[in-house]
């Protein structure tokens, strides 16, 4: 006869761990849940108060003509031929 009863109270005990650890695991996750949220909205809230700064200004592309290139590695090579 002992033996039922320890083996009814050991199920009982686990039974009891183990809804023990399904509440547990539903808060973690809720407030795993809560967590990201806030993150999410603190970064949506910062963006909104601190906006990034704009851009640095490209610069304007200019056009360089063909000649004027050949000029400058033309003028070069002629001076060390000589």
């Amino acid at each position: 006869m002992t033996p039922w009863i320890v083996a009814v109270a050991a199920l009982l005990i686990a039974v009891v761990a183990y809804a023990q650890a399904r509440l547990t695991a539903r808060r973690l996750a809720h407030l795993t849940d809560m967590y990201w949220q806030l993150k999410f909205d603190y970064g949506e809230l910062k963006a909104r108060v601190d906006p990034p700064a704009p851009p640095p200004p490209r610069p304007g592309e200019t056009f360089v003509p063909l000649t004027r290139l050949r000029q400058g590695s033309g003028g070069a090579s002629s001076t060390q031929d000589e």
